[in-house]
């Protein structure tokens, strides 16, 4: 999967909200001020190029279409994030999040032996 600059994947995380959709819609679910068409347009057209869009004609215009979902979306980034700043290590992963306890002993005990049970 290609990488997004952060402008694109800002961009690609309101068509995710929206699902078919025009720069115009997307434009409107800014805060004011809102940013340019043409820069959301260009944004569009990165997305489209690197395969996250696909579109469609409807009248005189284009309706576009996310070509990547979401949640792959958010895989490859959670592996590109694992390898970057934890060696591919995910249990050094896990074990940050119990200790930070973003995620309970009791919590992970039951993932695992939900996952065994699952796995037999």
């Amino acid at each position: 999967m290609l990488k997004l600059t952060q402008k694109e994947e800002e961009v690609m995380e309101k068509i995710w909200q929206l699902g078919e959709c025009t720069p115009k819609e997307v434009q409107a679910l800014y805060e004011e001020p809102l940013p340019l068409i043409n820069s959301i347009s260009n944004a569009f057209q990165a997305l489209e190029r690197k395969g996250y869009l696909t579109h469609r004609q409807q009248g005189r215009g284009y309706i576009y279409i996310p070509a990547v979902e979401q949640k792959a979306y958010g895989k490859s980034q959670l592996s590109s994030f694992v390898n970057k700043y934890f060696d591919n290590d995910y249990l050094s992963v896990v074990s940050e999040f119990v200790h930070e306890e973003k995620l309970s002993e009791a919590e992970l005990m039951r993932f695992l032996a939900d996952l065994m049970s699952n796995h037999h």
